[in-house]
């Protein structure tokens, strides 16, 4: 079996990309893309959270399935 690092260059380029131009957006004249910016940056960090939070639940459900197919094996 082969295992890879994940290379996760392409999301930090999107990312940095994405973050760049919300701060750009940030200086801009109008007040109500200012706002919008804030409110995107809290968006994302909330979809952050969130996908942290699932991986952390599937990663214990896959623990627990691998436990339930040992004990049945051994039945």
């Amino acid at each position: 079996m082969f295992y890879f690092n994940d290379d996760n260059s392409y999301n930090d380029i999107r990312e940095k990309s994405l973050n760049q131009w919300l701060n750009e957006m940030a200086e801009h004249d109008d007040i109500a893309v200012r706002c919008g910016v804030k409110l995107a940056k809290e968006y994302i960090k909330h979809l952050q959270d969130e996908n942290e939070k699932l991986q952390h639940e599937n990663a214990l459900k896959n623990q627990y399935l691998k436990k339930l197919a040992i004990k049945s094996k051994k039945i």
